[in-house]
This record gives structure tokens, sequence and C-alpha cells, in this order.
């Protein structure tokens, strides 16, 4: 019985079978805990630990995984097809504006603008954009 528990195969099937599980079932947890029984099987395999220090470094790895899982859910995501992404600091050009509030040409595409700072300028004026406000380009004389 001994040499049953020892042996490291148990431990890659139990990783084997963490990982079909993680596919079949929704979630994102047995997904580590499947690769932490995968690595104590291949430490096993490697060294022929005794049952107790397989246990061990499995809750090791176990842990080591699980931590690392959580870090990378955290992490920010990021942001590439939002309005703010690449709109700030790029130049535009005033096409006409009521008071502070406007529209203005940025590239190929038309904006509403409200000015920050100068309450007037010209068509034709060159602006700057300095923030976003939903669909609204905040920009000020450059």
């Amino acid at each position: 019985m001994e040499n049953l528990m020892t042996d490291g195969h148990w431990w890659l099937l139990g990783g084997v079978i963490g990982l079909i599980a993680e596919v079949l079932l929704p979630g994102m947890f047995l997904l580590w805990l499947g690769l932490a029984a995968l690595c104590t099987g291949a430490l096993t395999l490697l060294l022929d630990v005794p049952f107790l220090w397989q246990v061990l470094s499995y809750a090791v790895f176990a842990s080591a995984a699980i931590a690392i899982g959580v870090k990378l859910r955290l992490r920010p995501k990021p942001r590439l097809n939002t309005p703010t992404s690449g709109l700030v600091g790029r130049k535009a050009t005033a096409l006409s504006f009521h008071g502070t509030d406007g529209r203005v040409r940025l590239g190929d595409s038309d904006w509403p603008a409200r000015l920050v700072g100068k309450p007037a300028v010209a068509t034709g004026a060159s602006l700057r954009v300095v923030g976003v406000d939903g669909t609204i380009l905040l920009v000020e004389p450059e």
C-alpha cells in the first residue's frame, strides 16, 4: 500500500483529471490544483520523496499556483478600445463653436468638443485634446 501511495504517476493522473475537469466545469480554480498535482508528480518521479513530503510539496505548489492565479486575475486589464486611448494630446481643428461647446475635426472624424480655458476660438483654429468626457473631447487652444 505504501508503494502505491508514493508513486508519482498517481499525482500526474490527478493533475490530468484536474485539468480535464477545468475544461468541463465552469470556473478557473481546478486548473491551478491540477498544475500543482502535475508538479508534485514530476517531483516525486524525479526525486522519489516519501508520501508526507509529497503532500507538503503539493500544498506548497497549490498555494503558489493559486497565488499566481489570483494575481493574474486581479491585474488591470488593458484599455485598448476606449475613447481616451490615443486621443489625449492629439491636435484637432475647430469646425464651429458656440460659446464653449462645438465640433472639432480629429483625424478623419468630427467630434463634439468643449473648450477648457478660453471661451471662444475661430473656425480653423488649432486645438489640443486635454481630456475626454464621455464622447465629448475636452480641448484647449494650442
